[in-house]
């Protein structure tokens, strides 16, 4: 595994980001395990979060793309902090834009923020985690109907590898085998166990025989194929 990933999973512990136990997800799923990316508020919380983004669309994607697009809303704030770590890390420019949930009709019109995206763009797009693709549904169209666009692929933070809502492939592989783009994550949940399993995170053990029961019981019901 790839130093900064490593990296990444102890950091999303830390930020308290990634938590285990019991949850309800919205999908009605009892979980073990929980991503909040909201849970990222300071300064210094993106600014990482931004160059662990950048690395991995780096990675994945490269760096010839013209803008990443953050849905609303916590697309917004990603994509901004990763615009950033881009010029920061790779020297190379790049145009953030997010949409409105509403259109605004006065001042600054339309239903995006920040860069307009026009003919020849090539776009990725960066969001926390996706579970059923939903999100992709309603932020595909938008991303068209800007113009002549190419997609280049999707980037979230956490790939929890089980299987979508209407098929036994991953939520990741739903988006990719339907839109013809690439959607990748920066971890895997199967990379959260490698590092945490029996080790030691932030002074303890994060995920102990107890949890990883849980897990495995969980990818058992519902793991993708």
């Amino acid at each position: 595994m790839e130093q900064y990933k490593q990296e990444f999973i102890e950091f999303m512990v830390e930020s308290n980001v990634l938590k285990f136990g019991d949850f309800t997800l919205k999908s009605g799923r009892k979980s073990p395990f929980f991503m909040n990316a909201g849970a990222y508020v300071t300064g210094a919380q993106l600014r990482k979060l931004g160059q662990y983004y950048a690395k991995a669309i780096h990675e994945h994607y490269g760096d010839d793309f013209d803008v990443l697009f953050g849905p609303a809303y916590k697309g917004i704030p990603l994509s901004v902090a990763t615009t950033m770590a881009f010029d920061e890390l790779y020297g190379k420019e790049i145009r953030y834009c997010s949409n409105r949930k509403e259109v605004k009709d006065h001042g600054d019109t339309g239903i995006l923020l920040g860069s307009k995206i026009k003919d020849g763009d090539k776009v990725v797009i960066i969001e926390d985690v996706t579970t059923s693709g939903k999100s992709i549904e309603e932020t595909f169209p938008i991303i068209q109907a800007q113009g002549d666009v190419e997609i280049l692929g999707l980037m979230v933070s956490l790939n929890r590898m089980e299987r979508g809502l209407s098929s036994n492939a991953s939520a990741l592989d739903e988006i990719q085998e339907k839109y013809g783009f690439g959607a990748n994550a920066i971890v895997t949940m199967e990379d959260v166990v490698e590092c945490l399993y029996n080790k030691e995170c932030q002074g303890k053990i994060v995920i102990d025989d107890t949890i990883k029961a849980a897990i495995d019981a969980y990818y058992k019901e519902y793991g993708c194929k």
